[in-house]
């Protein structure tokens, strides 16, 4: 029997009709938007399906239809599932991605659908906000051999605040900090090696110690809220440690404002605990093709599928050989 785990994606996934045509056909799905739009009170499905994509794309709103998107995935999957017979599996982790670490709580059952949205809304205000008090950026570098990452946040540190944001995958890493030493780092990441280096159209240094600011206010707003232990093991995102507990998770949502996401590390801990089949349950296939970089051997599905009328994948849905 494989042993799956859950993961969800984070903003960057989000796409102007992201969960129409699944809300369409899945009254499951279909729900969550309706919770999730009475939550904010008001239409953040509408912004999801329809834009326009500027609106969308702000953290304030990219983040809740984000997760909202998610959670229907989910409902859906559960839906079909049950429609066809087919138990659905109880994974061994969920582990989110920046963002998609709220969507996993929901998932486990430690925030509420409700508490959630309400909580991304407020997380992307206050990450805007820090963004507008400092100048940050975030810059790309692809094709850099890790062994040289710490030369180079030595080397652009000098410049600025400069940290690995995100390790996403080998060779494929996101840095974060003050503009003059992203910009800087970007040309020092070449001489490195790097076969590209962009800096990002972005003013939010995520996951850096410039989201001070908002992880303190962020600690107040969550300390309102209930948090359950989670029904699944997920993985902290700076380090892969296991968060078991309601406490966890809470300190979880607060410290990776301003420390790194290492999907490498994450990843590698779920294979090495077992798992040989991952389920992306969200919009878009970013996680999936990551995945397929970082470990060999194990099984990756999106359950979005472009192809489909609804856009639903259902994993599981086919019987292996033998089975009949």
């Amino acid at each position: 029997m494989a042993s799956v785990a859950f993961i969800f994606p984070g903003q960057g996934s989000h796409a102007v009709g992201m969960g129409q045509a699944l809300a369409a056909a899945s009254p499951a799905a279909a729900s969550v938007f309706e919770a999730a739009d009475a939550a904010l009170d008001e239409p953040i499905s509408a912004l999801a399906w329809g834009g326009p994509e500027d609106v969308l794309n702000l953290t304030e709103n990219a983040q809740p239809a984000l997760l909202a998107t998610s959670i229907a995935y989910l409902a859906a999957i559960n839906e079909r599932w049950g429609a066809a017979g087919i138990a659905a599996p109880t994974p061994a982790f969920a582990a989110g991605h920046s963002m998609g670490q709220y969507s996993a709580m929901v998932a486990t059952g430690v925030l509420s659908l409700a508490d959630g949205i309400r909580l991304v809304r407020e997380r992307g205000r206050l990450m805007q906000t820090s963004g507008e008090d400092h100048e940050g950026a975030m810059a790309a570098i692809i094709g850099l051999d890790d062994v040289h990452l710490p030369e180079l946040v030595a080397r652009a540190g000098a410049a600025g605040t400069f940290v690995v944001a995100n390790r996403n995958a080998p060779g494929q890493v996101v840095a974060s900090g003050e503009r003059a030493a992203i910009e800087a780092g970007a040309e020092i990441a070449k001489e490195l090696g790097a076969r590209r280096a962009i800096v990002l159209p972005v003013s939010v240094a995520a996951h850096s110690p410039l989201m001070a600011e908002a992880a303190f206010a962020m600690r107040e707003v969550l300390a309102t809220v209930d948090f359950a232990d989670p029904s699944t093991p997920l993985l902290g995102n700076a380090d892969a440690r296991r968060l078991t507990t309601g406490d966890a998770c809470r300190a979880e949502l607060v410290e990776h404002l301003t420390t790194g996401v290492d999907w490498v590390r994450a990843v590698e801990t779920m294979v090495a605990a077992g798992v040989d089949t991952f389920i992306e349950i969200g919009p878009g296939r970013v996680l999936t093709g990551l995945i397929k970089r970082i470990a060999t051997g194990v099984e990756v599905v999106a359950v979005d599928d472009p192809a489909a009328p609804d856009r639903l994948a259902l994993p599981f849905a086919a019987p292996s050989p033998g089975d009949a």
